[in-house]
């Protein structure tokens, strides 16, 4: 089984996210009915803070900043410039199995990285992927991680710190955690690592751990897969 990647949209042409959004919903709807096949969307974003459904009023931003109120889990973020973006819209095998898909998209995270031989971890009780305190600095963040499944196909997805600006961070609190701070891969690397460049191993290690997870099989015609739908609706940033 593959994925069916599609690049909506690089620097200099970046992707306004009302726009991704409604490109995401009517994917969503066409992967659920069947036509469309299971599908990975890589953009970058013009500058936005958007707020998951965990996110409190004082988290958002003090300059007045707007704020697009999404339907994802976790809390509030930004996306922008230098930042590479993935949405996967794919039918889970097992429609339940949250906490195996966003293993997967750590992993995924985790092995982008590694090419560029930066660590990232996870944290217990910390959403996205981090680096763990070192001569550099303290805990930081450089991946966040925020889905929706709903009718057994995903929403939203992942967003790597590539070489975009640290300052719109210093407006909010990202994911709501105070006490760290966040980081990008030319930061850690002292290279000018843009989005397009993690694209080849971003895809390889896509195929590896997201393929095994997601089934073609449309939940009426699972017999004996165990792929059925409850129409369930489920969002999390873990």
């Amino acid at each position: 089984m593959s994925l069916q990647f599609s690049e909506l949209g690089f620097e200099p042409n970046f992707i306004d996210y009302i726009g991704a959004w409604e490109q995401q919903r009517e994917r969503h709807a066409a992967v659920v009915s069947g036509a469309a096949p299971n599908s990975v969307l890589l953009l970058e974003h013009a500058a936005v803070y958007t707020a998951g459904k965990r996110t409190e009023e004082h988290e958002r931003p003090f300059d007045g900043t707007p704020v697009v109120n999404v339907d994802r889990g976790g809390k509030l973020t930004w996306h922008g410039p230098g930042q590479l973006v993935m949405y996967p819209i794919v039918r889970l095998s097992d429609a339940h199995s949250i906490r195996a898909y966003v293993h997967a998209l750590e992993d995924i995270i985790i092995e982008v990285l590694a090419h560029f031989g930066v660590d990232g971890v996870r944290v217990d009780g910390r959403a996205g992927i981090w680096l763990l305190a070192d001569a550099k600095g303290g805990d930081r963040k450089i991946a966040a991680i925020g889905i929706r499944v709903h009718d057994g196909v995903t929403m939203h997805g992942i967003a790597i710190n590539a070489n975009n600006s640290l300052a719109p961070y210093t407006q909010i609190i990202a994911c709501g955690i105070q006490d760290a701070g966040t980081t990008t891969l030319a930061a850690e690397t002292g290279r000018d690592i843009t989005p397009r460049e993690l694209l080849p191993v971003l895809k390889e290690a896509t195929q590896k751990f997201l393929v095994p997870l997601i089934t073609d099989i449309q939940p009426e015609e699972a017999t004996t897969t165990g792929a059925v739908d409850t129409g369930r609706s489920e969002g999390a940033l873990l």
